[in-house]
């Protein structure tokens, strides 16, 4: 068949890395990273968490080290989570000024002020049932629940965090920590909601890491159905009109076609969330020697920046700014 007969030459820009480089549509650049953090109360604590290989729990006095690395690798932002000694009822951990993500917050702010720091904004780590509100009649009171999450949104923006990241799911928590900070003076502190979170299997990793394991029942009472599509809409259409910044659509592997929606219907910053049991079977693939780990999680990062993804949070974050930077 001759080629005047008609059919195109597609792989015409595909001859070498130097052709497909030229027309590559998608790109993963070290600034659209995101590295989560988990500090926890002691000394001298670096503890890997035994599900998920190369991720820590840090305390204070380690931290900067940890900090220092990633701002060298060019990871310009991260997010902090709390591991505290004590728990209650209320969670009093996540809002009150000597909590572990407060003075985490102040420590790196001190040493590098150009290092972004966001501030998960839950109450899940430092309740002693788990779940991320007040229980009144062995489940979760929404409304209850929101006079705490804005006191500890308020209380993470006084303590220098760049972004507020609540990610606990209750109606309302938009328009309530965006008043609450507004009123305390931080107008110019930006919401990055945790707008679309399903309840999800993958997130079995992140318990151990947080230590946030309901001690009854589950959330899906607060987070949503993995089968619905529309309700990820309404959820993210609520929390722009309440004010937030950026959405966060989470899981993230198993959600592109939510990623996708959330882009093609929102003009804020859409998030992607490489949750921890995405990272884990990876990570567990790879020590088999069953993958090629920087070739696989190069397509995945991939996957989600061409679902419309703004923006990664991933604990493959330090791995790809080595690979990207070599």
């Amino acid at each position: 068949m001759k080629a005047t007969e008609g059919f195109a030459r597609h792989r015409r820009l595909r001859s070498s890395d130097s052709m497909r480089a030229l027309v590559r549509e998608t790109h993963l650049h070290t600034n659209d990273l995101i590295y989560p953090l988990f500090v926890i109360e002691g000394e001298n604590i670096k503890n890997e968490v035994p599900s998920m290989p190369g991720v820590y729990q840090v305390s204070l006095d380690l931290l900067l080290g940890e900090v220092k690395e990633i701002d060298q690798l060019g990871i310009k932002a991260l997010m902090l989570f709390g591991v505290p000694k004590d728990k209650d009822e209320q969670g009093t951990g996540a809002f009150t000024d000597q909590g572990i993500v407060q003075e985490a917050t102040r420590l790196i702010k001190k040493a590098l002020p150009s290092m972004l720091v966001l501030a998960d904004t839950c109450l899940c780590e430092y309740t002693s049932h788990g779940h991320c509100g007040v229980i009144h009649n062995h489940d979760v009171d929404n409304d209850a629940s929101l006079e705490l999450l804005a006191k500890t949104a308020v209380s993470q923006a006084e303590a220098g965090a760049d972004i507020i990241a609540p990610s606990n799911m209750m109606d309302g928590f938009v328009t309530v920590i965006r008043s609450a900070l507004d009123e305390a003076g931080y107008k110019n502190i930006p919401i990055m909601s945790y707008a679309v979170k399903y309840s999800s299997a993958f997130y079995g990793p992140f318990r151990d890491a947080a230590d946030s394991t309901p001690q009854f029942g589950d959330r899906k009472t607060y987070q949503m159905d993995p089968a619905n599509r529309l309700e990820a809409m309404r959820e993210a259409q609520s929390d722009v009109e309440e004010g937030a910044d950026f959405l966060i659509v989470k899981p993230a592997l198993s959600y592109l076609d939510i990623v996708r929606d959330v882009k093609n219907n929102f003009d804020v910053p859409v998030v992607a969330y490489n949750v921890s049991g995405e990272y884990s079977m990876v990570k567990a693939a790879a020590m088999n020697g069953w993958i090629n780990e920087e070739e696989l999680v190069m397509e995945k990062l991939l996957s989600m920046k061409r679902a419309g993804a703004d923006l990664i949070i991933t604990y493959f974050a330090k791995d790809v700014a080595k690979w990207l930077n070599k």
